[in-house]
């Protein structure tokens, strides 16, 4: 086999152990799979995480109906799913080359030669019509949102060429979602998805900062720019500010969620979930070994578990809220 001959049984680098992706024969279809991520979940979960948050604050802080809330959680998650396959495809397109010359992702379908750069933008294109037909399903409002979104999405693979802080642009659009859950059962926006939004940026920064520390060493050599390049070794305590930076917009977007005559438990339970989440940030802090890539990316996927840990807070808000309605 020479170098641009495809490898279509190897997995890339960083997939999940044992996962259902590589499973699958050995066809265009594993290897498109591969360039969506399906073989890495986390980061779909990590996007639909803030649609989670929107919509059920919304839910919890107004008179919803149960089965809207079920619908656009459905089209949430079918969504992120998709959206998110799009958006990496892209981001490998546009990556390419970069990727060819890193460790940890030069096993990817484009560079690894699994998938030809015209066969990538046909199945982004393909994924994005999916989301766009499930969006097409919500309000006008957040149809616009939803459209609105692209344009973070696209400008995301250039930021680590011309700032230090590509992890905010990451944070902009993989955070997108709070709006979105928020307008998609309210059609309009407000102040608690806005700090929301800010909260899920802030995270994305905690996070995505030590996933960055994975390629920190070959980043350099080739001249990509990150916050984990950004900050080196100060690296705890620039994550410890953008920790207390997402707990306090979260519990922000609590308080401002309900009116004073709001049941106390409500809010009570709701800021709990954010103690609880930023607890849990904090282990991951207390662990850190910035040289570590093994452990750098295991931390990185636990967000996920961190992310729902705030979901399920605000799950039992929603049940409360409407136990409270029901007396």
């Amino acid at each position: 086999m020479t170098d641009q001959e495809p490898d279509q049984d190897g997995a890339v680098a960083d997939a999940v152990p044992g996962n259902w992706v590589d499973a699958l024969p050995a066809t265009k279809l594993r290897a498109v799979l591969r360039l969506s991520r399906a073989d890495r979940p986390a980061g779909t979960w990590l996007l639909f995480i803030p649609c989670s948050w929107g919509a059920l604050l919304a839910f919890a802080a107004e008179e919803q109906n149960v089965e809207h809330l079920f619908w656009v959680m459905a089209v949430c998650a079918a969504g992120s799913f998709l959206m998110r396959g799009a958006g990496c495809t892209w981001n490998d397109i546009s990556d390419r080359d970069i990727d060819a010359q890193v460790a940890r992702t030069r096993s990817r379908p484009l560079p690894s030669g699994q998938v030809t750069p015209k066969e990538a933008v046909i199945w982004m294109c393909a994924q994005a019509l999916l989301a766009f037909g499930l969006l097409l399903t919500l309000n006008q409002t957040t149809i616009w949102l939803g459209i609105l979104a692209l344009v973070p999405v696209c400008v995301y693979p250039f930021a680590k060429r011309f700032t230090w802080w590509p992890q905010v642009f990451l944070g902009i659009a993989f955070n997108w979602g709070a709006l979105v859950g928020w307008t998609a059962m309210t059609d309009s926006l407000a102040w608690p998805p806005l700090f929301l939004y800010l909260g899920g940026i802030f995270w994305t920064l905690f996070y995505d900062t030590i996933y960055a520390h994975q390629d920190r060493e070959d980043d350099a050599l080739i001249g990509v720019k990150s916050t984990a390049r950004l900050f080196g070794n100060k690296s705890k305590t620039a994550l410890f500010y953008f920790l207390v930076g997402a707990m306090l917009s979260l519990a922000s977007a609590i308080v401002l969620a309900f009116p004073e005559t709001a049941d106390l438990w409500v809010m009570t339970t709701g800021l709990l979930g954010v103690w609880i989440f930023g607890y849990h940030l904090h282990w991951q802090l207390s662990r850190l070994q910035i040289d570590d890539p093994i452990l750098c990316w295991r931390l990185f996927r636990s967000n996920t578990n961190a992310g729902f840990i705030f979901t399920f807070a605000l799950i039992l808000a929603c049940v409360l809220h409407q136990m409270i309605a029901l007396r």
